[in-house]
């Protein structure tokens, strides 16, 4: 969506903010020995507390409050009776809705004891996508993003998963613009314009360049063994500096 008025603004701020407090719970609250599924169970718990709606749910009927992916699983993992285990890296998106408006992140952490291999995919990728969201102003190319994202992959040894990519978001959870490579694509010729409200999601692989659909007919993964980490954020596009609607809140420990 393009953002029109203040009030539109400050609703995708309420709901992103909502989002953001659901992943930073749920990331604090995981350890090994809990299921996916009582993971999933405590993000339910913080959506309906706060008056909002799981977004996968309402829009697709997607077995589950939030996406939660481990390890060789890299996007829309279905929560279940999979059990964390130490050292995993865990990937937690959450979409949500309310009042009529979305927003979409996602983060990766590896839980304790943390692999420093694993660590340093999940802070790379986050790196990159800080880098690409610093990039993106009205008027620059979609590719700006790509750009960013290669750059700090490349610093990393690692390598960008090219079938997954941002989209835009706002009054539906996935609108136009359909798909915004996180990798360097110089032909795409569209440029952001102010106003706009997207999402930026790298995501990052120690071998792998695509992922494939699971049996399960929702879980994107990789081979086994692979690893994945993800970092996501719904942003809005000004002249400057864009404006992070799922920044996530302080917590205490």
């Amino acid at each position: 969506m393009t953002i029109q008025k203040e009030e539109e603004l400050a609703k995708l701020k309420k709901i992103g903010a909502i989002v953001a407090l659901t992943i930073a719970e749920m990331q604090k609250k995981a350890e090994p020995g809990m299921t996916t599924l009582e993971l999933d169970e405590i993000g339910a718990a913080i959506l309906a507390r706060e008056g909002a709606r799981s977004a996968p749910r309402l829009v697709y009927d997607f077995p589950g409050a939030t996406c939660i992916s481990v390890n060789e699983e890299a996007a829309h993992g279905i929560p279940g009776a999979r059990v964390l285990q130490a050292g995993d890296i865990v990937n937690v998106d959450v979409s949500a809705e309310k009042d009529g408006f979305f927003a979409d992140a996602g983060r990766s952490f590896v839980l304790h004891p943390v692999e420093e291999k694993y660590e340093k995919l999940c802070v790379y990728t986050e790196n990159a996508l800080n880098q690409a969201i610093a990039a993106s102003r009205a008027k620059k190319p979609f590719h700006v993003i790509g750009r960013a994202v290669e750059r700090v992959a490349k610093e990393g040894g690692f390598r960008v998963i090219r079938n997954l990519g941002g989209h835009g978001v706002g009054r539906a959870l996935h609108e136009s613009p359909k798909f915004i490579p996180a990798y360097f694509e110089p032909s795409d010729r569209r440029r952001f314009w102010k106003g706009l409200v997207l999402t930026i999601e790298p995501f990052f692989s120690f071998h792998v360049d695509e992922v494939t659909e699971g049996d399960d007919g929702w879980t994107l993964k990789g081979p086994a063994g692979s690893r994945f980490a993800q970092y996501e954020h719904t942003i809005v596009i000004t002249d400057k500096k864009p404006i992070i609607l799922t920044s996530a809140p302080v917590l205490s420990s």
